[in-house]
């Protein structure tokens, strides 16, 4: 399990997060192509932002959509955060 510290303090999830604030929904392609990160880094970063709660995905097929995780209240305030700062 990794620590929210570790999320903050690194620049790849950080910058999923702002592109979600910004998009609300996207698949992973999309997301890396966003974020300058390559696809399995893109991927990994999103599994790890998915076990913590903060985002979610669906499924279409094979093609997975990622979106902040409304649902959580900690999610929610990370979102509010990164669109106030």
């Amino acid at each position: 399990m990794v620590a929210i510290e570790e999320v903050f303090s690194s620049k790849g999830p950080m910058r999923i997060l702002r592109v979600l604030t910004e998009i609300a929904e996207l698949h992973v392609s999309d997301i890396a192509r966003r974020t300058g990160l390559n696809y399995s880094a893109a991927d990994q970063h999103l599994r790890v932002l998915e076990s913590l709660g903060l985002v979610r995905h669906k499924k279409y097929g094979r093609v997975r959509f990622f979106r902040f995780d409304e649902a959580n209240p900690g999610a929610r305030i990370v979102k509010e955060l990164i669109e106030a700062w």
